[in-house]
């Protein structure tokens, strides 16, 4: 049986074939443009700083991704990593792939540094590359998804079942600043399913306990607290300047408040509900064409005997937990414009069934939010429109 060739074997294999230059050559052959110097390091080893004038180009996609960046094979590449050995594989990589000049950088980053060559500052700062080593390995995030999501501004509204996990995944993520509003205080009824609060501030406002807890975990992250319930004459106010809404409210006024909000100031809402075992999720996007409101799901708010909330209906602690954090999964994905949010499409989860089922959810022609002929009349407070009908 053929025994694959240690690292060690490919290193000398590399050394025989590759030439390896000093660093200072390299700037000079960047500096007059003859050459082009590519950092195979990780996004988290590039954050902390990179040599002037390289591209970065991780090692793990560098055979999937080198022709955008270099389509002529003849041109003259200097590949770069920590301390000069996985540039060594990668040059020899590039040699496999037929592009004819390749050289590796001796000594990597390390020795640049050492020798005084010019290096460009990371976007990110040494605590930020290690809190977020992980997710910046994502090829998918990197240091330039980091950046956006440092400079994201997420509305929650609501600060208990749902906003609570949705909360504390953001800030954990590194979204910049995180704006929390809900007029309740914490009751110890609360805990079994809004996490982020804790005994000991039992009376306190939500607003206020969630802003502990989410500083407590990520000092970094701006945390903005409005104590005060949503209504017709501050939903704007409110909600103006974000980049999108996370609906965490436990009543209906409050979502049609926020879906003609969305609508109107064109911001993605990311719609969650929770009662008994079951719970869904979608997401509601002005931006797109194709995409409904929440008055395409409900077009008209039910009566108040017919929607019972949580407090009424009872709920598993443990389902606000699993749809927030779904809440949090379409927030970082519209942030960061990866995958396919859950825009015209409803997921619903059933936790006594263990089952997610998905349903198709078309935009409404005919629907008064953002129909073809919805009129907007100004925002109302329906919380007596609601109870009289019930």
């Amino acid at each position: 049986m053929n025994t694959p060739p240690t690292r060690d074997a490919l290193l000398a294999a590399a050394r025989a074939e590759i030439v390896e230059i000093a660093p200072v050559e390299a700037f000079a052959a960047c500096r007059d443009c003859s050459a082009l110097l590519i950092d195979v390091r990780e996004d988290a080893e590039r954050a902390a700083g990179v040599p002037h004038g390289a591209v970065g180009l991780s090692r793990g996609f560098l055979e999937l991704r080198i022709e955008q960046v270099a389509p002529d094979r003849g041109c003259t590449i200097l590949t770069l990593c920590g301390s000069g050995q996985r540039s060594l594989l990668a040059a020899a990589a590039l040699r496999g792939m037929g592009y004819r000049d390749v050289r590796s950088v001796s000594g990597g980053f390390e020795r640049w540094k050492a020798e005084g060559l010019p290096i460009d500052s990371g976007a990110l700062d040494t605590d930020s590359v290690e809190r977020y080593a992980r997710q910046l390995r994502l090829p998918e995030v990197g240091e330039a998804g980091q950046a956006r999501l440092a400079a994201a501004r997420v509305a929650l509204i609501g600060a208990g079942g749902l906003g609570a996990p949705a909360a504390l995944y953001l800030a954990a993520a590194g979204v910049g600043t995180l704006t929390l509003v809900d007029d309740d205080r914490v009751e110890r009824s609360n805990l079994h399913r809004q996490v982020i609060h804790a005994d000991a501030r039992v009376g306190m406002a939500k607003t206020e306990s969630a802003r502990m807890a989410l500083q407590a975990l990520n000092p970094r992250v701006r945390v903005e607290t409005r104590e005060e319930r949503l209504r017709a004459a501050n939903v704007e106010t409110l909600l103006r300047g974000h980049d999108l809404v996370i609906d965490g409210a436990d009543n209906f006024p409050t979502r049609y408040l926020l879906a003609a909000a969305s609508v109107r100031l064109g911001l993605p809402m990311v719609y969650g509900a929770v009662q008994r075992f079951e719970g869904q999720v979608s997401v509601f996007d002005p931006r797109r064409a194709d995409s409904p409101c929440y008055r395409c799901l409900f077009p008209e708010p039910p009566a108040a005997a017919e929607a019972p909330n949580c407090s009424e209906a009872g709920v598993l602690g443990v389902l606000p937990g699993i749809v927030g954090l779904l809440q949090a999964s379409e927030a970082l994905k519209l942030i960061l414009g990866v995958g396919a949010p859950l825009v015209g499409r409803l997921l619903a989860f059933d936790a006594l069934g263990a089952r997610f089922r998905e349903l198709r959810l078309p935009r409404d022609a005919d629907c008064p939010g953002c129909g073809t002929h919805a009129a907007f009349a100004g925002y109302e407070d329906i919380a007596q429109r609601c109870a009289a009908a019930g």
